[in-house]
């Protein structure tokens, strides 16, 4: 039994749907089981055990672990991650799990420019202290958030960013999903460390550049300063404080750090990972 945290957000739903392709029974864990219910196809709601459980609350999650083999351990970036993903790390511990499979960040070091990324890594340290095989999968921006760009697109067919020309790997969460699936369902689990990105990497020019061809009309980049990027995104973006800083901190690693494409998803799966291009001619109605 393979128990998903962050069964409800994009990553975690990514991987319940990617076990059960394979045919892996899955324990989804949610502070709202009807809500995830609902929202399965038949496929993956035929494997799938939904169960409720709260991050903030260790004895719903040892209630939730017991008999689990492996965990698969997403949550969304926030102000109360590193606490959850501990009490989560703690109650796996506790209840025997063999695997965990941990979705961390790029640059997971103690000394990180990016605050979420130091927070990765502690949790990844508690990990490996506790005895658990340890696999961590380091993805870069996930395609889905562009999503967010939609609006500002839409209604004024401009990006704001801060990255000058520094470009910048994309991955869909499709493929993240796949690719735990891939590890969670290994006869002997493979611990180590996984960077994953798209097929290439992309400035943000060269992102309103495909946008503008795919839309039929001009789509314009504005480079702003770090701190100009910041006040956009808090006060007409209407981002919390965290999140904006967060924002600016990647788009600095970006600049800082040359982001180059990675073989891992091809060796992992066998097949090359989704391309941009591909997700945003899926996802054009949302541009419009």
């Amino acid at each position: 039994m393979i128990v998903i945290m962050g069964a409800a957000g994009a990553t975690g739903g990514a991987t319940l749907r990617s076990l059960a392709a394979l045919g892996a029974p899955g324990r989804a864990l949610t502070r709202d089981p009807a809500r995830l219910t609902a929202g399965l196809d038949a496929r993956t709601l035929a494997r799938t055990t939904v169960l409720a459980a709260d991050a903030a609350d260790p004895d719903s999650l040892r209630a939730a672990f017991r008999g689990a083999r492996a965990l698969f351990l997403t949550m969304a970036n926030g102000p109360h991650q590193v606490r959850h993903e501990l009490n989560a790390v703690q109650a796996a511990a506790d209840c025997g799990v063999e695997h965990v499979v941990k979705v961390s960040a790029p640059a997971a070091e103690p000394d990180s420019p990016v605050a979420v990324s130091r927070g990765h890594h502690l949790i990844e340290e508690r990990l490996r202290a506790g005895g658990m095989t340890t696999t961590v999968l380091r993805p870069y921006a996930f395609m889905q958030k562009l999503l967010l760009l939609a609006p500002g697109i839409a209604a004024a067919g401009v990006v704001h960013g801060a990255t000058g020309a520094a470009r910048c790997n994309y991955v869909d969460v499709r493929d993240i999903g796949d690719a735990a699936a891939a590890l969670l369902t290994r006869p002997e689990p493979a611990g180590g460390v996984y960077p994953l990105t798209g097929g290439r990497a992309y400035s943000h020019r060269e992102l309103t550049a495909l946008l503008g061809d795919m839309l039929g009309r001009p789509v314009r980049y504005l480079d702003l300063s770090p701190s100009k990027l910041y006040a956009h995104l808090v006060g007409r973006a209407g981002m919390p404080p965290w999140l904006a800083s967060h924002v600016v901190e990647i788009q600095q690693l970006a600049v800082a750090r040359e982001e180059t494409p990675d073989d891992t998803f091809l060796r992992l799966t066998g097949r090359a990972p989704r391309t941009l291009e591909a997700f945003l001619h899926e996802n054009l109605h949302r541009f419009r």
